[in-house]
């Protein structure tokens, strides 16, 4: 594929499956550190979101052989992310709970404004992480895949297997649930 800046992730992944290997490399640049931020989001693990990482493209480059494009790509590939992270809850009957350490972590984070502003960013963060982590995991999956992946409610259902009401209900709950606990 010659003009793969300009080409469709669907002409691309097309071009990849039937064996132009040179069309994998711009559709992984384009995916990557989109799908890395959503599983770190969701594992809240560094460790775990490489394993995942890893673990999702294997498993579109073992199944890029039957691609059809009957959504877009990038639904595709969240599908495939939403369904290894559903594996993997099951597995677990949990949401692991935050690093013993992330007080520690997010201290040593290096930031050039003044202590009281710092502070004040870092309460609102941590305010914010905590009320997402509230979440029952459907609604933080959609309030992510939107919010961060800026998907439609159509490829946010196709992820979730679920509908487009079911999606905007679920967004709807998440975000008056975030007011509410932001607003305590």
């Amino acid at each position: 594929m010659n003009d793969a800046a300009e080409a469709t992730d669907e002409a691309l992944m097309a071009a990849w499956a039937a064996g132009d290997a040179a069309a994998f490399a711009p559709l992984y640049a384009r995916h990557r550190g989109r799908l890395y931020r959503f599983l770190l989001r969701q594992l809240r693990d560094p460790a775990l979101a490489d394993e995942f990482f890893q673990d999702v493209w294997q498993r579109v480059i073992a199944a890029r052989a039957g691609w059809k494009p009957e959504a877009a790509f990038s639904t595709w590939l969240f599908r495939i992310a939403h369904n290894r992270l559903a594996d993997h809850w099951r597995a677990a009957k949990h949401r692991p709970p935050a690093p013993e350490d992330a007080d520690e972590r997010a201290a040593r984070v290096p930031d050039p404004d003044t202590p009281d502003r710092q502070l004040s960013e870092f309460e609102q963060r941590r305010r914010l992480q905590l009320a997402l982590d509230e979440l029952p995991e459907e609604q933080r999956e959609v309030l992510l895949l939107r919010l961060e992946q800026e998907l439609t409610l159509e490829e946010i259902g196709e992820i979730a297997g679920v509908g487009r009401e079911t999606v905007k209900s679920r967004l709807r709950y998440a975000m008056d649930k975030l007011r509410a606990r932001l607003n305590e």
